[in-house]
């Protein structure tokens, strides 16, 4: 039994292991070879809040394997909203289920669950804080778009603040030796533990306020929406929203082999036009989701 709640929890060695398993079930995510590795198994996905890409992805990873899938989306047809702990859920649906993938407003929330669970908890996103398995499949995209996972010269850029794929990324990617830089309005920030981990693995670039700073050596452009719904204060949303565009004229400035990628959904952070170009990876990024979650659960689960 493993929980799957921070980037943390991986080695250099284990993230590779899940990106070779990844790469050996492209072909069953795609549906173009079967599986019954997880027949009989069954998966609980229960998101205390809304996603579509996570959950989705998580499910046809499940199917494709040959197992089942039960759970909810939002907490309105569910016995939270007459009161029920997330211990108590978290009790009640690990005896359905053989893995729970949980995604839940509060950061800490995933860990929590594990105290509660008799089976493995995986973390589809808590609050601000982490969110291990879209980590993994960005660094599964980066690997197989670039060749490589070190060596690389990565701009994440956008709400660095309260964006919980930037921070498992981050440390992700520092882990495997790449370096950072941070582009993010004022205000919106990386957290300074995140910024102290980078600086003492030596990862760190450079920090600003303009992608146009970093782009003619950036071999990653990660872009990250500004989200609404994590501000306390929606006139500081106001004060920051639709503050970037990357656009056709912003990627030309990057090396030829530059990519974009961004953990979706998008709002105007991305113009429509650069969805056309070569450097978009934005959707086959999407896409990789499956093949990883799929290494993942049967990993995590047991099957060879």
């Amino acid at each position: 039994m493993r929980n799957v709640i921070s980037v943390h929890d991986f080695s250099v060695e284990e993230i590779n292991d899940v990106l070779d398993r990844a790469e050996g079930m492209v072909s069953i995510a795609k549906g173009e070879a079967d599986s019954d590795l997880l027949k009989g198994k069954v998966l609980a996905c229960i998101f205390f809040e809304p996603s579509t890409r996570t959950r989705l992805s998580f499910e046809t990873a499940m199917n494709r394997l040959g197992g089942g899938v039960i759970g909810f989306a939002g907490t309105e047809a569910t016995s939270v909203v007459k009161g029920e702990t997330l211990a108590d859920t978290i009790r009640m649906v690990s005896g359905y289920a053989d893995a729970v993938v949980v995604r839940h407003p509060r950061e800490g929330a995933a860990r929590l669950a594990t105290e509660f669970s008799d089976v493995p908890i995986l973390n589809a996103g808590d609050g601000a804080g982490q969110h291990p398995t879209q980590t993994l499949l960005d660094l599964f995209t980066i690997r197989t778009e670039k060749g490589r996972l070190e060596g690389l010269n990565i701009s994440l850029v956008g709400d660095l603040r309260y964006g919980r794929t930037a921070h498992s990324l981050a440390l992700a990617l520092a882990k495997l030796g790449n370096t950072i830089n941070l582009v993010s309005p004022e205000g919106l920030e990386m957290p300074d533990e995140v910024v102290g981990y980078l600086k003492d693995a030596g990862m760190f670039g450079t920090a600003c306020h303009s992608p146009e700073e970093v782009i003619s050596n950036t071999d990653v452009l990660y872009v990250t929406r500004i989200q609404k719904e994590r501000f306390p204060d929606p006139i500081e949303y106001e004060r920051v929203a639709g503050i970037y565009r990357v656009d056709p004229a912003l990627v030309s400035q990057g090396p030829e082999d530059l990519i974009v990628m961004h953990p979706l959904p998008r709002v105007n952070e991305i113009t429509p036009e650069v969805d056309a170009l070569p450097q978009a990876k934005y959707f086959v990024q999407a896409f990789n989701g499956v093949p990883v979650r799929m290494a993942l659960l049967s990993m995590v689960i047991g099957g060879d």
